[in-house]
């Protein structure tokens, strides 16, 4: 869950929800496929500082919530 980040004179909280198709809605991702993309994507987050909120596979397209 977001949590809400403060400082001296602001408060905020922010999220996106991504998501993306493969080209021609083609099912490629399922199985070892989805896992790897998984590994990559949440180790991109942590390299540059974000979480991945939720993650959501499907075979032919990716949901996101970044925070």
């Amino acid at each position: 869950m977001s949590k809400v980040k403060k400082g001296r004179g602001y408060v905020y909280s922010i999220q996106y929800h991504i998501v993306w198709c493969v080209k021609y809605r083609r099912k490629v991702l399922t199985g070892i496929v989805e896992e790897k993309l998984k590994e990559i994507l949440f180790k991109i987050a942590d390299e540059n500082g974000f979480t991945i909120e939720e993650f959501n596979c499907d075979q032919d397209h990716v949901h996101l919530l970044i925070d």
